[in-house]
């Protein structure tokens, strides 16, 4: 079993009870044995792995099916972006997970609600980067996924600056840069300048320590688009 089963076999805390608990009932069965993981019903103070990975699965599912159809290719393009970011066994093991998760119907303003509830803004922010890259990874990201990712992120409570940000990151524009740090392209050096250095302690890869090294590992793709775009703007306007 590589690290997905282990994260979600052990470690579902908060995650399994509400509606996000009711769609896990019937992912988990292609992954762990439903008696270990009916076990894991205690109360958790603080989110685990598992917390935030079966609730990352569960909006990939609900963005997949935006446009009323779920293609083996998408799935090859979740699991291409999984091995990525959490290793080949792991993204094995969610996309078996998430075969079991699309066939349910995803109440999408609730399970973002028990989200919010418990997960905190920056691992919210990583959350969205993660909807986003997905969405993105055959090169393109359909309309209907798009509303429903904007959908995600009213109600996980995320800015819409911030939900600017992260889209810029994907959906490249000749403003781009400026987007992703938050300013207009008439902002003064000043203004930008206060406004990399605000995103960058906002969207530093530390602040998801907790979630453990291979979602930290993946928040370093974040933080370092906003270093490119600050980059890229200092070399435009000759800010040394």
């Amino acid at each position: 079993m590589g690290k997905f089963g282990k994260w979600i076999g052990a470690g579902l805390g908060w995650t399994f009870g509400g509606p996000i608990g009711a769609i896990l009932g019937f992912g988990l069965g292609s992954l762990v044995d439903a008696s270990a993981a009916t076990t894991q019903t205690r109360t958790y103070t603080t989110t685990t792995p598992g917390d935030f990975v079966a609730s990352l699965l569960v909006l990939v599912a609900a963005v997949m099916k935006a446009d009323g159809k779920v293609l083996q290719s998408e799935l090859n393009y979740v699991k291409s972006y999984f091995v990525q970011s959490f290793g080949k066994n792991s993204a094995a093991e969610a996309v078996r997970m998430l075969g079991g998760i699309i066939k349910q119907n995803i109440p999408v303003k609730d399970v973002c609600m028990q989200i919010k509830h418990r997960l905190d803004y920056s691992s919210r922010l990583q959350m969205m980067h993660f909807l986003y890259g997905i969405a993105n990874a055959d090169g393109k990201i359909d309309e209907n996924e798009l509303k429903t990712i904007s959908e995600i992120a009213y109600h996980l409570g995320i800015s819409s600056a911030d939900q600017m940000s992260i889209k810029s990151m994907f959906i490249k524009s000749t403003d781009s840069a400026y987007k992703i740090l938050g300013v207009d392209q008439s902002a003064s050096n000043d203004e930008i300048k206060k406004a990399y250095r605000k995103l960058a302690v906002k969207y530093h890869p530390d602040k998801v320590n907790y979630l453990g090294d291979e979602i930290r590992e993946a928040a370093n793709e974040k933080f370092r688009k906003i270093n490119e775009a600050y980059e890229a703007i200092k070399a435009e306007r000759g800010i040394t």
